[in-house]
């Protein structure tokens, strides 16, 4: 009854809010007039790296209460639940998985090793300015660890930020956040901001009635401080922020004698300085060092299994960069960034099957000290061209090389085309890598020697930029192939009860890689009107072991879809009083494990299932505009689509059969949530 009355609710509010954009647009003010509408993905026409920057216009087109909901609107990267237990989400970018993604934020570790399961949430959504999506090789700069691509997240800087911003917003699942933000000048060259987070869902709901919650109840804590100060050619900045998540799931607990508990407790601590100077001020060449330090702490309860770990992580970047301004008649500019950096790993983790038995002991330490140079050219408006190396050591997989290319070629000024090639290497985190297998009762297995992942991605695209009237159309393609020297393989086909993990070349023939391809188009058709339309296939293959032929075979991942196809349309009227927003995703088809079928109940035998169907998604927001805030409406997963049964044997979680990981689509239905944005203007 409640979900029926939101419904009336919201189609209400959108008609109104119809009727209301048409009386703008009726007494627009003649003297004022809107040329043109800031758009809110923007891929630079200049720059050889293949990135789109998400800025913070297309972040309030939907609710973004954190970074795992800011790609709603994004064709490029998903973001899905890992399992049905316990809300972790994963990422994927050119059909791999986030632990591919080199995550940074404002170019320092952010989402990595033991913040890899919920590291997502852990960023609020009006905290970001902006994010940055580089797909392909990225710069050696930031490192070696992008495999599949980039995305850097930049926060609010309170030289920029107003003195005081709110946003509040409550949804139909009972879950709530409040945001506080704000930055002040406190003398000629201070300034500092504070960034102050809470939310959370205080009802456990079980839709499907599968015993289990379809999400877990949270409490997340987030407050953050950072300092800017800026003289002369001199910058420094300081930030530093402590985080506490709390969330409780599993089984509830009326008429269940034994319940199944999951529950899980972290604890987080990070800052970074930096300090940058300008040497010769004509032609912006700098020295900078970046440190970052992280602690993150962590204590799960599965059912009768304790995941106990901690991680320190130290990292150092020291840089010069040089900027020569070529002589001709053309511009040709060149840039060379040099440097050393220094990242260290420390963890302590330990696995507890049952209490009071002995757990198995995960405790390693990394320390990755490298070299590397850079060169940017630019030459006139027609090329530009990245080339850099990178030379590292790590005290577990001894010397590597990481070479990088990154091209651009506008032959016309309606046409791009762009392309890179270079590789990848990372350090796998067993546990929280695979921390999906934990809520089951699948058994582990896992390789003797842990070696590094190495691999190679090439990628080629390119955009046109069609004239149609005063208009323009963005086209763009592209395809990339990523390939694995050496890649950890989690086997999910060769034992419904088990899951077995092994390094690619310990396994004669064995391999892995994936192909992505990408079509899409946007334009803005009206004043204030824009479309969005995009499909991509992505095809990512592995060998795993197959049981009813007794041999290892290479066959298409599970549980990774085929393609994603996307329409998204937005509106704001004359003036910017009202905003219109809707977006539809069309998931595609995959194939789930040997002995599963689609709706995660056993096949009954090891025979090849059929694939899951593919699933539509639609969402929709109503945002009005006032002088110094605004309200917003919407609605996620209007088509109330959600997997049958995505936790196996629910009710006897103890059992031999049961497992939380068989998530093929959503695993909560449709949701209505309404919010409040406030901004205190810095004065003129």
């Amino acid at each position: 009854m409640l979900k029926r009355q939101l419904i009336y609710l919201f189609v209400g509010i959108s008609f109104c809010a119809g009727l209301a954009a048409q009386e703008a647009s009726d007494f627009q003010i003649e003297e004022v007039t809107v040329v043109q509408r800031k758009k809110g993905k923007v891929k630079s026409r200049t720059e050889a790296f293949d990135t789109e920057k998400i800025n913070s216009e297309e972040l309030c087109r939907a609710a973004c209460c954190n970074l795992s909901e800011a790609f709603e609107t994004n064709a490029s990267v998903d973001v899905a639940y890992s399992d049905a237990a316990t809300g972790a989400k994963q990422i994927r970018l050119l059909g791999l998985g986030g632990t591919y993604v080199q995550l940074i934020q404002e170019n320092t570790p952010a989402v990595r090793g033991l913040a890899q399961n919920f590291g997502l949430e852990y960023i609020p959504g009006p905290w970001m300015s902006s994010i940055q999506v580089s797909k392909g090789t990225s710069s050696v700069i930031n490192g070696y660890e992008a495999v599949s691509g980039q995305i850097n997240v930049e926060m609010l800087k309170p030289q920029t930020q107003n003195p005081l911003s709110i946003n509040l917003m409550v949804n139909s699942e009972t879950m709530a956040e409040a945001n506080i933000m704000g930055g002040w000048q406190l003398k000629d060259h201070l300034y500092t901001g504070v960034l102050a987070h809470y939310g959370g869902s205080f009802v456990g709901m079980d839709g499907n009635h599968d015993s289990f919650v379809d999400m877990p109840k949270v409490q997340n804590a987030n407050l953050a401080n950072r300092w800017f100060y800026k003289h002369n050619n001199y910058t420094f900045q300081a930030f530093v922020r402590g985080l506490y998540d709390r969330r409780r799931g599993g089984q509830l607990a009326d008429s269940i004698v034994n319940p199944y508990h999951i529950n899980l407790n972290t604890w987080r601590v990070e800052g970074f300085l930096k300090n940058g100077y300008v040497f010769d001020e004509e032609s912006g060449s700098s020295v900078a060092v970046i440190t970052a330090v992280s602690y993150h702490n962590l204590n799960n309860l599965y059912g009768v299994k304790t995941w106990k770990a901690d991680q320190l992580n130290a990292y150092l970047n020291a840089l010069c960069q040089l900027n020569f301004e070529g002589r001709g008649e053309v511009d040709n500019d060149h840039r060379l960034t040099t440097g050393l950096s220094i990242n260290y790993d420390k963890y302590g983790e330990q696995l507890f099957y049952l209490a009071g038995m002995m757990p198995a002991i995960f405790d390693r330490q990394e320390l990755t000290a490298g070299i590397f140079a850079e060169y940017n050219l630019k030459y006139n408006e027609m090329l530009s061209l990245v080339a850099g190396v990178r030379a590292d050591y790590s005290t577990k997989h001894g010397f590597f090389c990481t070479p990088r290319m990154n091209i651009r070629y506008t032959p016309f000024e309606w046409w791009t085309i762009r392309g890179s090639v270079g590789m990848g290497y990372r350090s796998p985190n067993v546990l929280s890598d695979n921390a999906f297998v934990l809520p089951s009762s699948r058994e582990l297995n896992l390789p003797g020697l842990v070696k590094q992942e190495r691999a190679v991605n090439a990628g080629l695209s390119t955009t046109f930029y069609i004239p149609l009237g005063n208009k323009e159309l963005q086209l763009s393609a592209e395809y990339y192939y990523t390939h694995f020297i050496n890649s950890l393989i989690v086997d999910m086909d060769r034992d419904k009860h088990a899951v077995y993990i092994f390094n690619q070349t310990d396994v004669d023939g064995a391999k892995s890689f994936a192909h992505c391809a990408q079509i899409e188009a946007s334009m803005e058709v009206l004043r204030g009107w824009t479309w969005t339309a995009a499909f991509r296939y992505t095809d990512v293959e592995q060998t795993t072991f197959n049981a009813a032929t007794n041999r290892y075979e290479l066959r298409s991942k599970a549980l990774a879809n085929r393609f994603k196809a996307i329409i998204t349309t937005s509106y704001q009227t004359p003036l910017k009083k009202w905003q219109f927003d809707v977006t539809a995703q069309f998931n595609g088809v995959g194939r789930m494990p040997d002995g599963f079928v689609a709706t995660g109940d056993f096949l009954g035998g090891y025979g090849t299932p059929k694939p899951y169907s593919w699933y539509p998604q639609l969402m929709a927001q109503i945002t009005k505009y006032f002088r110094t805030c605004s309200l917003y409406v919407g609605a996620e997963n209007m088509t109330n689509f959600r997997q049958a049964n995505p936790i196996v044997d629910s009710f006897n979680p103890y059992g031999t059969d049961f497992d939380a990981s068989m998530v093929n689509g959503p695993t909560a239905g449709w949701k209505v949530y309404v919010g409040f944005r406030y901004d205190l203007e810095k004065p003129e």
